[in-house]
């Protein structure tokens, strides 16, 4: 009885660790969107649709009658511990008689957003102010890419013009560029 009491809390306490990204509302970046659906089950949890094995055929059906899926910001790291890669958006899913009623946390340019708000979370100090963290993410963490288009022609963007608050922009260090 104990242990399963403890494994509840423990569960508990890493289901809050990870909604980490809700701090994404209150940091330097603009503040995310949430995108509601309802309707047939169409929206995966990560990879999949809401489904089921079917035990006489031993396949998966995409009908559900009920479930609730969730899943965190989905991230890896590549080739060091500060190389974050963005895999997948938060997202929470209920399905009830084959209806799905789903809330997915959306924002402008996901890979650059969500992966510079990983470094400014994970890899800087958090006793230092948002304004010092944000200067240390984009000296350390850039975006500047050089984008080639067929319409445009070659040209530079600073992503984190579009991924941050106004108040922030200023720290972006425009002499530094490709």
């Amino acid at each position: 009885m104990i242990k399963k009491i403890k494994d509840y809390f423990w569960y508990i306490k890493y289901f809050y660790k990870e909604l980490y990204f809700f701090k994404a509302l209150f940091s330097p970046f603009k503040p995310f969107k949430l995108d509601f659906y309802f309707g047939d089950i169409e929206k995966g949890v990560p990879y999949f649709l809401p489904r089921k094995v079917n035990k006489k055929t031993n396949k998966f059906e995409q009908t559900k009658w009920f479930g609730i899926n969730y899943c965190f910001l989905g991230y890896k790291t590549k080739w060091t511990n500060d190389d974050f890669r963005f895999e997948w958006k938060p997202r929470f899913s209920i399905v009830l008689l084959k209806k799905q009623f789903c809330i997915t946390v959306v924002v402008e340019n996901p890979y650059h957003y969500w992966e510079s708000f990983l470094y400014y979370e994970k890899r800087t100090d958090k006793k230092l102010s948002k304004e010092e963290r944000i200067k240390l993410t984009i000296k350390y963490f850039p975006q500047t890419y050089t984008v080639t288009s067929t319409k445009d022609g070659k040209y530079v963007v600073n992503y984190y013009e579009l991924i941050l608050k106004e108040k922030y922009l200023k720290f972006i260090d425009y002499e530094n560029k490709i």
